[in-house]
């Protein structure tokens, strides 16, 4: 037997969710697998056996039970495994947020109480911007060109009212912005939006955080403060 070195540590294999994830499922196709192939032997000896010499029922009927034993065993170590990484996806760390005040990329907003606001950033001063909002179907209900179009962060804070000035009901809207520099070439903005952290939710794998009524990837936060704490911008007030 070997020992270790002084000020030396032994190397542990690093965890690999997904392998003991495909190790389990792989055990589980397996078993399913014996399971039928179980029940058809079974199935064959019930239609040929020995009248005079039947069967015993307790014998298979133990092994039923032993195997959906083994069956729900794995089945736990899925659900294990999937708690595992849904933590490790960030729903432990996204519950830190709530309670916080949040920057987060992305373009959809919701209206409530007729308010509804996005900040855009522009990389360099631009020639020509237009600000679109647009409802759940794709339909441009507002649109508006500002008059700052200088780099940097901006806001547009929206009343709720359409192009003909009617109030739209409460919901997610989007933000689209188009912005062109002096040679014509397009300029990529980035929307984002900013509120209160109010839930975490996880949902297809994904770990998502509401902010200001609204759903968005908890990876996609830039940056937390304190409530209070406030980053002054440039504003565009849209609507009529």
């Amino acid at each position: 037997m070997t020992t270790p070195v002084a000020g030396t540590t032994t190397p542990t294999p690093a965890a690999n969710p997904a392998a003991a994830a495909k190790t389990s499922a792989d055990a589980l196709s397996q078993l399913s697998g014996n399971f039928q192939t179980f029940l058809s032997l079974l199935t064959t000896q019930l239609k040929n056996q020995d009248p005079l010499s039947p069967l015993d029922s307790n014998q298979f009927t133990q092994q039923l039970v032993q195997m959906s034993g083994v069956e729900a065993q794995l089945n736990t170590n899925n659900l294990l495994q999937q708690v595992a990484t849904n933590t490790s996806n960030g729903v432990s760390t996204a519950v830190g947020l709530i309670g916080k005040n949040v920057k987060a990329v992305s373009s959809t907003a919701n209206l409530t109480g007729g308010q509804a606001q996005w900040t855009y950033n522009l990389p360099s001063g631009a020639a020509d911007v237009k600000l679109e909002v647009v409802d759940s179907t794709g339909k441009v209900v507002h649109a508006e060109a500002p008059s700052d179009m200088s780099a940097g962060d901006h806001n547009l804070a929206w009343n709720g009212k359409d192009l003909n000035g009617a109030k739209l009901p409460d919901g997610p809207y989007s933000l689209r912005v188009t912005a062109t520099d002096a040679s014509g070439a397009a300029l990529n903005a980035t929307t984002y939006v900013q509120g209160l952290v109010t839930a975490v939710e996880q949902s297809s794998g994904k770990t998502l955080i509401t902010v200001g009524g609204s759903q968005v990837g908890w990876d996609s936060v830039v940056s937390i403060t304190q409530p209070g704490a406030t980053t002054p911008t440039s504003t565009a007030q849209g609507g009529p």
